[in-house]
């Protein structure tokens, strides 16, 4: 299977793996109106499914490194394999909170808030699991990029002031969706070997688990999507059945998941070179990203006060040093 060895790769891929977290929301923008948000995300869940199934079955199953999929899905452990589907369904919950956070709050104040709060904590929660790089570097590199949160919260309160239409029930949905995203990765990364080349007896490969991860996702959708009924401002799936949707909808929704996963096989591939820590606080950078989609693409800060802009540029700076501190933790 296809490995990374090199570090300068790793971060690489890491950096990949923020683009594509960054930006896989911009689908969610991408349908119409019409569009039913639950419908969106069943769509998104598929494509995760669909992508996760192709890396195994082309770069999980050439080479002479490590296990191909099949042979590798066929000798896990039932306990592996549990962990990888509960990281499936963490992540999940904690993503629909967010969806519905962008939904109430828009993309550049409910990205900041959830994934800079999972970043926060899944970097503490994944060095525990595995203690690679340099432990004064990475609480330094959070606790910036716990400064860049509190600029993004104070850009959003800024525009409150003049927009009553931001929803303080969508800030609420995403720090509760921050909070469980900070966990899924440590599940994922737990089912997983720590030697990717000459994987453990057991354990599973990062394709294996990124399958099993995105089974558990699939699964249990239909659990946790009464909570985008509840709050999604587009009409529910009540109304408006899939068939209803077209097929270019259907095709952005698709194309989300695909995307999230492409980024998250990219952080877990390079997490074998560069600790789980690291590849996860650089892949969560995706909150910059997500803002800068926000602001620049989808002007959610049209009309804001000047103090909403400088806060938000006191934010990007912040996330930028945050980043480059935990890059040179290792």
């Amino acid at each position: 299977m296809f490995i990374i060895t090199n570090y300068s790769l790793a971060v690489a891929f890491c950096f990949l793996a923020m683009l594509c977290w960054g930006s896989w929301a911009n689908t969610q923008k991408l349908t119409t109106q019409s569009v039913p948000t639950t419908i969106f995300y069943r769509d998104y869940t598929y494509g995760i499914l669909i992508l996760s199934l192709l890396l195994a079955f082309t770069l999980g199953s050439i080479g002479e490194s490590g296990r191909s999929f099949l042979t590798d899905i066929r000798q896990g452990s039932t306990q592996n394999l549990f962990y990888a589907l509960v990281g499936g369904f963490l992540f999940n919950i904690a993503n629909i909170l967010i969806v519905a956070g962008i939904e109430l709050a828009g993309l550049s104040v409910a990205a900041p808030v959830g994934i800079g709060l999972a970043l926060i904590l899944g970097v503490l929660v994944n060095y525990l699991l595995s203690p690679a790089g340099n432990i004064g570097l990475l609480v330094g590199g959070v606790l910036v990029i716990f400064l860049a949160i509190v600029f993004s919260a104070m850009a959003y309160r800024a525009k409150r002031l003049t927009d009553q239409s931001v929803s303080t029930l969508g800030v609420l949905a995403s720090l509760a969706g921050g909070f469980l995203l900070s966990f899924f990765f440590y599940f994922v990364a737990k089912s997983m070997t720590m030697d990717f080349e000459n994987p453990d007896p057991g354990s599973l490969t990062p394709y294996t688990a990124l399958v099993i991860f995105a089974l558990g996702i699939v699964v249990s959708t239909p659990l946790f999507l009464p909570i985008l009924r509840r709050f999604a401002g587009k009409p529910a799936d009540g109304d408006i059945f899939y068939a209803d949707v077209s097929r270019r909808n259907h095709r952005i929704g698709i194309l989300g998941g695909m995307v999230w996963c492409l980024g998250m096989a990219s952080s877990i591939l390079a997490s074998g070179t560069a600790g789980y820590a690291i590849s996860y606080g650089l892949g969560q950078g995706a909150t910059l990203i997500a803002v800068l989609w926000g602001v620049f693409t989808w002007h959610e800060f049209r009309g804001a006060p000047a103090q909403s802009g400088r806060y938000l540029v006191l934010m990007g700076m912040c996330y930028v040093l945050g980043l480059v501190l935990i890059v040179a933790a290792r």
